[in-house]
């Protein structure tokens, strides 16, 4: 089976790692364009820690989590055959062992006696605030959630995500406990829950954006493109990493990129298409929109000679539409909106030339 290689992301990791070598105090954003190779990144860097910290890898992606019990069965990693009842003896017990595990280590015993509670937010943060204590008196706990705009909508007594980020502020600034990754491809999401959530001087930013030109060039010479392939591949993929691999492994390398930007120009025609006829609705918060395909027009034709656009002043229902269908990109943290991959660039400036 052919697997994506990991490529050259030290700029990323090494900024990571300088984060872990500081004291715990803010929480970390890692964002970037859907398929820019944020969690191949994340997997990489777990691997490579040194054993002074104790990852705890929790990916949401692809979980069907519609309540509050879905949460805590992705969130802990039940141990069956825990039957003690003191937490820090729990944590004691399993830290030679641990390794890198996809969940919080909880004895089924404590896990169930936290849905029996009625506030079983308040028991979940207090059991984990008291799990970290102890692990951190031997190493360093690194807390990651991939995905985590998965449960962005859950409400248990108001939305948990806000309890959430309120909790990690908590494990982050206050008590110096634990190191914070949330890692996520919505930007949307990044950008509401920094409004909301008061995050204001309690967080960073680290982009994991598609390749430059050079890590681009230098991926693709590696296997042994011509100088016609390379420049299709800057041309169609840019730095996107999947898009790369596609023609890495292609028997014609040209045609399946010409292939793909094709179906991406389909998709758009036949969205603009749909919005000729329909007026879909968008909620913004509390608040419900009408999308309407003039706006839609208007905000893609700014591409038509230019890459980047800023997000102030554009028709915030239309924008929220295509970033929500990854058509676009905004970058919360600079205000800067791009399409979703270089694909997409050119099947939007292909499209607009008809409309």
């Amino acid at each position: 089976m052919k697997k994506i290689p990991f490529h050259n992301r030290e700029r990323e990791i090494k900024e990571v790692m300088n984060i872990l070598d500081t004291e715990p105090s803010l929480i970390t954003f890692i964002y970037g364009p859907i398929n820019s190779g944020k969690t191949t990144m994340i997997s990489h860097m777990i691997e490579e820690l040194p054993e002074d910290y104790a990852p705890f890898y929790i990916n949401l992606r692809a979980r069907f989590i519609t309540d509050y019990e879905d949460f805590l069965n992705v969130l802990f990693e039940i141990d069956e055959k825990g039957v003690v009842d003191n937490v820090t003896e729990y944590a004691r017990s399993i830290l030679k062992d641990m390794g890198t595990v996809s969940g919080i280590p909880i004895p089924v015993n404590l896990f169930e006696q936290i849905f029996e509670k009625k506030d079983k937010s308040k028991d979940m943060f207090k059991y984990i605030e008291q799990f970290f204590i102890e692990i951190s008196k031997n190493c360093v706990p690194v807390l990651i959630i991939d995905e985590l705009q998965v449960i962005g909508d859950l409400k248990i007594d108001g939305l948990l995500i806000y309890k959430l980020f309120n909790f990690f502020i908590r494990l982050t600034k206050e008590l110096h406990l634990c190191h914070i990754f949330a890692v996520s491809s919505d930007s949307l999401f990044i950008e509401n829950i920094y409004s909301e959530a008061m995050l204001d001087g309690r967080c960073r930013y680290l982009l994991v954006d598609d390749f430059d030109y050079g890590t681009t060039a230098a991926l693709v010479e590696e296997h042994d493109f011509t100088n016609d392939e390379k420049a299709v591949a800057w041309e169609y993929c840019g730095g996107k990493p999947v898009c790369l691999m596609e023609m890495i492994y292609a028997d014609n390398r040209e045609q399946i990129v010409k292939d793909m930007c094709k179906t991406r120009i389909t998709q758009l025609k036949d969205l603009l298409d749909y919005l000729s006829y329909t007026r879909p609705r968008i909620m913004i918060g509390d608040d419900e929109y009408l999308v309407e395909k003039g706006d839609i027009v208007d905000i893609l034709n700014r591409f038509v000679d230019t890459e980047y656009i800023d997000d102030e002043g554009l028709n915030r229902p239309a924008k929220h539409f295509l970033i929500k269908d990854n058509v676009l990109f905004l970058d919360p943290h600079t205000g800067v909106i791009k399409p979703q991959s270089r694909i997409n660039l050119v099947a939007i400036r292909e499209v607009m030339k008809n409309v």
